[in-house]
């Protein structure tokens, strides 16, 4: 079914447009008769019925409001296309062209990114609109880094003396207004500011296989991501300076400082009760009996500062710390948390070849990799070689699980907040078992 609005498909049944909302099918304002789209006379009373009509080509007609948004532009281009043009039969260059648009949409999607142009071989590139997330800054330069390595994989598959493509990629966050651009059958939602003009600039910069990006991206992205500063250069149209920096690489997880910074300027309130329970559970932890502590609650209400400030307690006591961080645009690499554990106890770098990751295990890693294979064994999750001691009981090893939901804090530290604790599913029977229960 057409919707009549924006003409997009729909399937039957649908009484409204999954795409913008318009009514697909027109009630008789006389009989109620449900008459089909483009209908002009009412099926059931034989009355004009295009008045309803007209309201929704109306719909189509009008223009979006344009919105203000902070926007982080991605502009990136193949290297050398113009000398590529010249040597290659056009057909043979569209497969070329196709198959590295391809290749990055992929990438592109994957980190939710939004393709606003195809500029020729170019790719104009929105992450923050349709859909803004709190991280778009670091999502950009992700998708900058794959979009590099999955031109690097075409490569890799083309036969001896095969056309070698490359990409450069400039990216940049500022201020813009997006909205309803163009006329008449050609219309489309645009950014303008200078933020686009800021990153296409960067992109010429950038050597082939390289992202670059502005000081206002690296300030957003610079804990989770090394990168080499180019110094100050000028780009045509900019009146100032502007200091242009090269991603190297995404940080292993064990050196990452970007979930908190180094020292706070207030105080944890209200938070005593949750901070002492945690301790307890390292201290029967300590005691031989695994525990996991789940902390759970609204964004910004102070799970991560709990973390941080458990860790600062413990600071003096000899632990081994292994941190993991889920990402919603890894959902799609099983076991992504593992591997990254497991590549910065080896001390793997982004780049590294088999040989140095080979060589780093040797010299770096082995210490490293026997803990967190211990750690993952009693976790349950991966299976280790590693055996109890005959004297230790089998429920010493499964780890109980401790839940806590924060509320709002207040000075006692406990409204809000409730905590459970539940054993492994495989406990003998007559081994401590509690239901969830909430604390006033």
């Amino acid at each position: 079914m057409t919707c009549p609005g924006c003409g997009a498909d729909n399937r039957e049944g649908r009484r409204f447009c999954s795409k913008c909302g318009v009514a697909l099918s027109l009630a008789c304002g006389k009989c109620g008769f449900i008459n089909d789209p483009g209908d002009e006379f009412c099926g059931g009373c034989g009355q004009r019925v295009t008045a309803a009509a007209g309201k929704t080509a109306d719909l189509k007609q009008a223009p979006r409001d344009a919105e203000r948004r902070q926007l982080t532009v991605m502009f990136c281009d193949l290297v050398g296309s113009t000398a590529l043009a010249a040597r290659l039969d056009p057909e043979e260059l569209r497969e070329h062209v196709r198959a590295y648009q391809g290749a990055s949409a992929d990438m592109i999607a994957r980190f939710e990114g939004h393709i606003a142009q195809y500029l020729g071989d170019g790719l104009l590139v929105y992450f923050g609109y349709p859909s803004a997330h709190e991280d778009d800054a670091q999502r950009a330069v992700s998708a900058g880094l794959a979009v590099v390595d999955a031109v690097a994989t075409l490569n890799a598959r083309q036969p001896p003396g095969g056309v070698a493509l490359a990409v450069r990629v400039g990216i940049h966050t500022g201020l813009v207004v997006v909205g309803e651009v163009g006329g008449g059958s050609r219309r489309e939602q645009l950014a303008l500011g200078e933020a686009p003009n800021v990153a296409a600039r960067l992109e010429a910069l950038a050597e082939p296989g390289t992202v670059v990006m502005s000081a206002a991206t690296h300030r957003l992205v610079e804990r989770r991501f090394s990168c080499r500063d180019l110094g100050a250069h000028a780009l045509r149209g900019i009146a100032t300076l502007q200091p242009v920096y090269q991603v190297l690489g995404e940080r292993p997880a064990g050196s990452r400082a970007d979930a908190l910074p180094t020292a706070w300027t207030t105080p944890l309130v209200g938070r005593e009760r949750e901070v002492a329970l945690v301790l307890e559970r390292w201290e029967t932890a300590g005691e031989g009996l695994g525990q996991v502590v789940l902390l759970s609650g609204e964004a910004g209400i102070g799970k991560t500062r709990i973390a941080h400030t458990v860790v600062a307690r413990l600071h003096a006591v000899p632990h081994t710390r292994l941190d993991g961080r889920c990402s919603p645009y890894r959902q799609h690499s099983p076991m992504h948390v593992v591997a990254e554990l497991v590549e910065a106890a080896l001390g793997h770098e982004r780049d590294d070849t088999p040989e140095m990751q080979s060589a780093r295990r040797l010299i770096v890693g082995e210490t490293n990799f026997a803990v967190l294979s211990r750690q993952m064994a009693i976790s349950g999750v991966i299976e280790s070689g590693f055996s109890r001691s005959s004297d230790e009981h089998p429920t010493r090893q499964r780890p109980r699980i401790r839940a806590i939901r924060l509320g709002p804090p207040t000075g006692n530290g406990l409204a809000g907040r409730s905590d459970s604790w539940r054993s492994s599913p495989q406990s003998p029977a007559g081994s401590r078992q509690s239901s969830p229960r909430t604390v006033r």
